[in-house]
């Protein structure tokens, strides 16, 4: 794009949306800004709340709106400041790619969702060009591994799976997924296959619960012809289908008893036989298995081999439940987005802020399973809008039926809002460690009290289990 051509785009979006003052900042993939452009005067431009805004807006992949103030330890608040700032990303295959300024004096009053629609639908020139910039296709070109999945997010939780994955993958050590149904089994299955030394191999994957028990069996290990009515032909099993790759067992604990011991048998002698066939077969497939059920309970009460059960779980990968791990929440968002407006091959949506709160206090019961079929859905009922509003979530998310306002902001209203929602994801992210969300948001412990107070978050049952109170 020739400069006189964007400084075009950038002049119409300062009259269209009132601006003191409209900046472009082009990011690479270090996210170091190799291109700048401003038109207008910005006040403070240097401050620091300025680029605690674009660093915001650039870690949570959200639209960000601030209402005056002077610094990052006043978010939301007009305290003694006399600027409104509104602040768009642009991302190209999840990757931060630039950034769209805005900003003003707070006298003609906070800039509204109206203009955050408007803003968006401007900024598409630019979008278009940070997205076919031969700098952009090749980084998206070298992105691989984890990179690309929906594993992702700061929580412990999931550092730690995917330290897991990282140490186990290159191994033949069976290994055993527990987890709440939607939590991601398969998806951390087939991480440690594409990662690992089988990568070149067969993925296979076998859902017990979904076959029936006669069924079953054959599918596993296969039949040679006459074994049984019906068999015209030898047909090789499932599991030898995985031979030299990963063969993955979902919902193990719905496996019969008198298959769980022909499984033994597999995981201590590397053979099987097929179902009327007089020899053995070697087999050389990695074994991953996963169940949603508490698998010691069901040995107690005899549904599962005490042996299998020891044989299985010699490494165990646990997921916790989406509403552990609430700071993953953003992370996943932005990756689901980025990847259905893809597919439906339509322009970044994003997301209006009283919708992302909706998102974020929602317990999730279904998991990652339940909020990727949302943002389907929610993609789905925008049409051709780039912003989802309340309005096009499902009734259990927004049960109050919230629709967004046509009208604009009352600004102390706007600015309770704000400052709700941004200490409510500061504290999920720092698993409600008020000490450490005060230091890393620039409030005093006292401030940051008062607000919780004031707002009426509760810190002690958003918490973690076992979670140690730190002051």
């Amino acid at each position: 794009m020739k400069r006189p051509l964007l400084l075009d785009i950038l002049s119409m979006i300062k009259k269209e949306i009132q601006s003191d003052s409209v900046k472009i900042l082009v990011l690479n993939e270090k996210k170091e800004v190799i291109f700048r452009e401003v038109l207008g005067i910005s006040h403070h431009e240097d401050d620091d709340l300025v680029h605690a805004v674009i660093q915001k807006c650039i870690e949570e992949k959200q639209p960000v709106n601030i209402y005056g103030g002077r610094g990052p330890s006043v978010w939301g608040s007009s305290g003694n400041g006399s600027k409104t700032i509104l602040c768009l990303p642009f991302f190209i295959e999840g990757r931060p790619a630039g950034i769209l300024y805005l900003d003003r004096n707070v006298n003609p009053g906070p800039f509204t969702l109206q203009d955050l629609e408007l803003l968006i639908v401007l900024s598409k020139p630019i979008q278009w060009v940070l997205k076919n910039g031969q700098e952009f296709r090749e980084a998206a070109a070298k992105k691989n591994g984890l990179a690309g999945s929906m594993l992702r997010g700061p929580s412990e939780a999931l550092n730690r799976i995917i330290t897991l994955i990282d140490r186990v993958k290159d191994y033949e050590t069976p290994v055993f997924i527990s987890g709440e149904s939607g939590t991601g089994k398969e998806l951390v299955a087939r991480a440690i296959h594409q990662n690992g030394a089988r990568r070149n191999g067969k993925f296979v994957a076998v859902n017990c619960g979904a076959l029936p028990e006669h069924l079953l069996e054959s599918e596993l290990f296969g039949y040679v012809r006459g074994a049984f009515t019906g068999a015209l032909r030898n047909k090789p099993g499932l599991i030898e289908e995985a031979n030299d790759g990963t063969f993955f067992l979902d919902e193990i604990g719905d496996l019969p008893l008198f298959l769980q011991a022909k499984l033994l048998r597999l995981l201590q002698e590397k053979e099987i036989r097929r179902i009327g066939a007089n020899r053995v077969l070697t087999v050389n497939g990695r074994f991953i298995s996963a169940t949603n059920k508490n698998i010691e309970q069901e040995v107690d009460c005899g549904n599962f081999r005490k042996d299998l059960y020891y044989r299985l779980k010699i490494i165990t990968i646990e997921i916790p439940p989406l509403r552990e791990r609430k700071e993953d929440l953003l992370f996943l968002l932005d990756y689901f987005l980025e990847r259905y407006c893809g597919k439906m091959k339509r322009e970044r949506v994003y997301l209006s802020p009283m919708a992302l709160e909706l998102l974020m206090d929602y317990s999730w019961p279904g998991n990652v399973r339940e909020l990727q079929n949302e943002i389907q859905r929610c993609l789905v009922m925008t049409g051709e809008d780039n912003l989802i509003k309340e309005e096009f979530l499902s009734p259990k998310i927004n049960p109050g039926a919230v629709k967004s306002s046509k009208s604009n902001y009352d600004f102390y209203q706007a600015r309770a809002e704000f400052e709700k929602r941004f200490l409510s994801q500061a504290l999920a992210r720092w698993n409600y460690n008020r000490a450490k969300t005060a230091e890393e948001v620039g409030l005093s412990r006292q401030g940051l009290f008062k607000l919780i107070k004031k707002y009426r978050i509760d810190v002690n049952k958003m918490r973690k289990p076992g979670y140690q109170k730190k002051i």
